[in-house]
Parts: C-alpha cells; structure tokens; sequence
C-alpha cells in the first residue's frame, strides 16, 4: 500500500514539475490561504499543501465525498477529487522474535474543494487560527527556540553543522528584505537538524554536506523555508523555475518515488519546530472519518 501511494503523490507532482509549476514555489497565507478540512477546520500539512493548493480554488476548504454527504449536501457530478496523505500507526509482529512494534504507514484519501460541492450547510466549528498568528519575519527568527549563531558579512549563506552557525550574506547585499529573509529561513531549516534538535540524518550523516543542490536534505530545506515564507506572509524572490531546475528535480523524483512525501514531512517538522509549535499527529478520522478508499471522481 506505501509503495502505491508514494507512487500516485509523486506522479501527481512530476506532472506539475513537467509543467513548469514547481509546487513548494507557490505562495499562501497563512491565516486565510493554508488548505484546511471543511469540518475540523484543521489545516492540512506537509505535502498535502502542495497538492491542494496546486488545484488554484480560491476557498482554502476541503472535505471528502462522505463529509459532504454529512453536510447536508454533495460533490457535483463528474468533479474530480484531489488526494491527500496521511501517517497511520500500526501495531506489527516482529519475526522471528514475536515482539510487537509500532510502524507508521502512508495511507491515501481524496478530497473536494467546497466550490464542487452544493447544498453544503455551514460549518459550525470555529476557525482554529495558529497561536502564533501572522508573524513578521524577524519575529520566526528571534523567537526560534535553541538558535544557531548567526554570522552577517560572508562571501555567501551556508549552515555550517561543526560549528552549528548560519552564514549569511551582509543585509545590504540583499536588494528586498524577502530575498535576505527566505534565504536565512532555508539555511535555519538545515540548522533544525542539527544533533542537537532534530537530528535529521539528511544533515548529520551526509558526508558532503552542501555539495549536492538536489538531495533530500536541500529539498528539506526549500520546503520548510516556503512554509516559513507562508506563516510571515512573504513571498520568496531568491528561488528558480529554470528548466535545467525543474528537470533536476524530475530526475530525482522519478528515481525515488518516497523523496518528495518524505521530505515534505521533515520540512514540517522543522518549521513547527522554528515556530516553536507542538502539532498533533493528523488522524484518518479526524473530520469526518475519511478512508483511503474515497471515490476519485463523484458518482453519478
């Protein structure tokens, strides 16, 4: 079942790559624009921003074909649905030993933007805005729990895991403040993993550090700078959509179908841990029971 549903997310975003969207690229809100569930009013989180905000709706709610069935209302005919992931536990047997383990697997369900839908009613549950709200970019900065050193006046900005410093650039080299602030929030994203925090071994057990633009761990920290960008309402301007870019990601996406769900998922982490945020793990039946087996497209 993981195999299959790395497969079908990663498909889905070659295809965007293949286009020349690069997903992780895209700008949101965090207040008004962040995908959430239509019932729980929880936003989706990790990969599934990608995914949803890559469908371009303009209401940020989503639900699948049952809740809206429990809404008092239904997708229209032939709307297609967008899928989403989430981390179920399990509980195994390990052999031979017969001891039992817990596993996290990838399962799959779809969802609808409420624009496909009709005759929804209204949902009563409150809006949950993040406790941290809307922050402005120097505030995610300061209040970054167990900061790195931050050194101003190198040739270039780098992470520097011996030395657990963030190099950057002198401020003035920088022609916007949203070019210097996305550039310090991906090389803070490589500082999360630092031994010391999460212990990412993208960064601890890389023995060229720095040396491979396209790897997982740079990846790691495109995405959580995005998110960062999206909570302090930025939009990166130091990032490309070149060709040469986007078939470098094609390549690596296409030899290993688990990079860009695994990714997305420790880019979360790291920026929850930036913004000294606690998320509980999302639950398949949180809003509405969803299930891995929603129909794609809505019935007749």
């Amino acid at each position: 079942m993981n195999a299959r549903v790395y497969d079908q997310i990663t498909e889905r975003i070659i295809a965007l790559l293949a286009q020349g969207t690069v997903p992780w690229h895209k700008p949101w809100k965090a207040r008004t624009g962040l995908p959430r569930n239509f019932v729980s009013q929880k936003p989706y989180r990790g990969i599934n921003v990608f995914l949803l905000l890559a469908m371009t709706y303009e209401s940020p709610f989503w639900l699948t074909f049952r809740q809206a069935l429990q809404q008092g209302g239904n997708v229209r005919k032939g709307e297609k649905s967008c899928p989403v992931v989430f981390w179920k536990k399990t509980t195994i047997k390990d052999e031979p030993s017969g001891e039992k383990k817990e596993i996290r697997l990838l399962r799959v369900y779809h969802v609808f933007n409420v624009a496909q839908c009709e005759g929804l009613k209204s949902s009563t549950a409150p809006i949950e805005i993040p406790v941290n709200g809307v922050l402005k970019p120097a505030e995610i900065v300061a209040h970054m729990p167990q900061p790195p050193v931050i050194k101003h006046g190198m040739v270039r900005a780098y992470y520097s895991p011996p030395e657990d410093c963030v190099c950057m650039l002198a401020r003035e080299r920088f022609e916007r403040e949203e070019e210097y602030y996305s550039t310090l929030f991906h090389e803070l994203i490589h500082a999360t993993g630092h031994e010391t925090r999460l212990k990412r071994t993208t960064l601890t057990e890389s023995a060229g550090f720095g040396s491979d633009p396209y790897g997982k761990e740079e990846l790691i920290a495109e995405i959580g700078a995005a998110f960062l960008c999206g909570h302090a309402e930025i939009v990166e301007r130091t990032i490309s959509n070149s060709a040469s870019y986007i078939n470098n990601w094609l390549e690596r996406m296409h030899s290993d179908k688990t990079l860009i769900v695994q990714a997305s998922a420790q880019a979360q982490k790291a920026a929850d841990f930036i913004l000294g945020q606690t998320v509980d793990e999302p639950k398949a039946g949180d809003g509405g029971n969803p299930k891995p087996l929603e129909p794609m497209e809505a019935a007749a």
